[in-house]
């Protein structure tokens, strides 16, 4: 059984809240960081790569939707015990405009849902937050 050797740097990622209507896509991780839990579409940033590049990359990867970033809406630091590695996540807030989600192997479920109705799902820290200010920048 191989080992996964940690970075030993922060790591860069970018997530999407993609709305659709009034509602939000969530995505539940099939593996880690994050396992289980409901979060954001996305991934890392690879070197030399915008952010924005990024972004379309890894949404592209992870569900197949077409998206038009709106705006920068915070980001999030998960530091190492707490899921993994150390990552900064900045997240965009983002319209859907095209295709129908087609999860790869990282995410094993999704759900359109209002911005305020995420109920009790088991979602990552911090991520009512990014929501609240995706749905702001989307709602301006």
């Amino acid at each position: 059984m191989a080992t996964t050797v940690q970075p030993s740097h922060p790591q860069l990622a970018v997530s999407a809240a993609i709305f659709r209507d009034d509602k939000i896509l969530l995505v539940r991780r099939a593996r880690s960081p994050g396992k289980g839990f409901y979060s954001l579409p996305g991934g890392r940033v690879e070197f030399g790569e915008s952010l924005h590049t990024a972004l379309y990359r890894e949404i592209n990867e992870e569900t197949g939707l077409k998206i038009e970033i709106v705006g920068l809406a915070g980001w999030r630091e998960v530091l190492p015990g707490t899921g993994g590695g150390h990552y900064l996540v900045m997240s965009f807030a983002a319209h859907w405009i095209g295709k129908e989600p087609l999860l790869n192997d990282e995410l094993d479920d999704f759900r359109w849902l209002a911005p305020d109705a995420l109920g009790d799902l088991k979602v990552t820290g911090g991520l009512q937050e990014v929501i609240q200010a995706a749905w702001s920048l989307i709602q301006a």
